[in-house]
């Protein structure tokens, strides 16, 4: 074999993401580009080159392939045979950076309410059995947000966190039973996030009625988000709410009050116990009741580094005790603020098991960062920046549509695979585009044929118009 390889002349019609195609159908189907025009606007004088629509198709088109800065679309742009294939055409990152900096307040708010009608244009196309599910069986908003890490003193929004790291927050609301983000902001990373909850929690409330979701909406949050005002707004939006509680001197007496034969075994944790205790934070709306849950941890388990978090949900005095080793077991302790029904043990074992499903949106945001690329803000402009990180939800969004519309999700949204995994498994597959008579085929690998399933699929799906 030494010296009988050579290589030959490069091939245009290869490209190493094949499975673009499947985006572009998805966006074809649904009128992606179309919804989210109608909504932002022009951000052009000249109709001509890209519109804000197909622009942020373009940028989550390019993260799913897995651009992590700008200069990706270059890169995207490289490959004529990939560009074929896509939904819209691929803008230089010069280019780019300049539209991105042309979104506005308004205009970020278009893509919003975009998202909103390209959801309840999915919604309305899923099986009859998930429709309803989606619809009248429960839908729940969470909120959080994340730090997204930056370098360079001159970027506009950055800030440095408490974690002593200059960075950027995205703030994100999610749908958790659809796994889709609602609604976001991108604030720096010395900005308390709650002032800005009842705004999210009013969009995506907005989101879910467009989706014709008819039950009363539950928010969701962990105990950065225990404050009155966002509880205030949940009610006022119509929603009922479940908040994570400060561990406080007036919770800790509430807990050490409550009698053995109030706890019960709570689901789907080992060794843990839920309670109701008599505890409600002054000012918050009427009904509003405080549940506990304590966890029993072997005293030999107990980290001695006091910066560890567990021990600082162990009641102080028996912390020094276990430290001591003077007990076999504490207990930890959390807590959680609601207006949600938790008047029998069975009703408040089941609000706790379901609050502790708020790390839904923990795994939007993990796939938005790891997945798409939300790890990086790499602009010095604070629009281009929020573009940015829209291209990353979108790309988010547009990946669990994907799944759901094509069948790749299980049928309830439980089985869809991270942006990376169908990322690997269905878009960065090599492929050759041969052109014949009109007609474009794509000649796939022999082990690579999940393009050639989903396809189909797809386009059984209506055109929208």
């Amino acid at each position: 074999m030494a010296g009988r390889v050579r290589v030959g002349a490069p091939d245009a019609s290869l490209t190493p993401v094949s499975g673009v195609v499947a985006v572009a159908e998805l966006v074809g189907r649904l009128g992606v580009t179309a919804a989210l025009d109608d909504a932002v606007g022009a951000i052009k004088q000249r109709d001509r080159g890209l519109s804000a629509g197909q622009f942020l198709v373009a940028v989550a088109q390019a993260q799913m392939c897995g651009a992590q800065f700008w200069t990706g679309l270059d890169r995207r742009r490289a490959d004529p045979a990939g560009e074929a294939l896509s939904a819209v055409a691929t803008p230089a990152s010069t280019t780019a950076v300049q539209l991105a900096d042309r979104f506005g307040p308004a205009q970020v708010a278009g893509v919003e309410e975009g998202i909103g009608e390209i959801v309840g244009r999915v919604v309305g196309l899923l099986p009859a059995r998930r429709r309803a599910v989606l619809r009248t069986g429960g839908a729940t908003i969470d909120l959080d947000g994340t730090d997204v890490e930056c370098y360079g003193a001159k970027k506009e929004g950055i800030a440095y966190s408490y974690k002593g790291a200059r960075a950027g927050r995205p703030h994100v609301a999610t749908w958790a039973e659809a796994g889709l983000v609602t609604a976001a902001d991108l604030l720096a990373g010395d900005e308390d996030p709650r002032p800005g909850a009842g705004s999210l929690i009013e969009r995506s409330v907005a989101t879910l009625r467009v989706a014709g979701v008819s039950v009363r909406p539950k928010v969701r949050g962990d105990v950065g988000y225990f404050a009155k005002d966002i509880a205030a707004a949940a009610v006022a939006a119509g929603c009922d709410f479940s908040l994570g509680v400060t561990r406080n001197p007036a919770v800790w007496r509430a807990a050490a009050a409550v009698p053995d034969t109030a706890w019960h075994t709570a689901k789907r944790m080992k060794g843990a116990q839920v309670a109701v205790c008599d505890y409600a934070p002054a000012g918050w709306p009427p009904g509003t009741t405080c549940v506990v849950r304590r966890v029993k941890v072997r005293a030999a388990d107990v980290s001695t580094d006091p910066r560890a978090r567990r021990r600082r949900t162990i009641p102080k005095d028996q912390l020094a005790l276990a430290l001591d080793g003077l007990v076999g077991h504490v207990y930890a302790y959390s807590f959680i603020a609601t207006n949600l029904d938790v008047s029998t043990p069975a009703r408040a074992v089941a609000v706790e098991a379901w609050h502790r499903m708020r790390t839904d949106i923990e795994d939007r945001i993990r796939d938005a960062k790891h997945g798409a690329a939300l790890r990086h803000l790499p602009s010095a402009s604070r629009a281009a920046n929020t573009v940015w990180m829209w291209g990353a939800l979108l790309a988010v969004n547009l990946s669990a549509w994907l799944q759901e519309l094509a069948g790749l999700d299980g049928g309830d949204g439980r089985g869809r695979a991270h942006l990376g995994t169908l990322r690997h498994r269905l878009l960065t597959v090599p492929a050759r585009l041969v052109r014949h008579a009109g007609q474009l085929t794509l000649r796939l690998p022999p082990d690579q044929q999940g393009l050639a399933e989903v396809l189909p699929r797809l386009r059984r799906l209506p055109i929208w118009t």
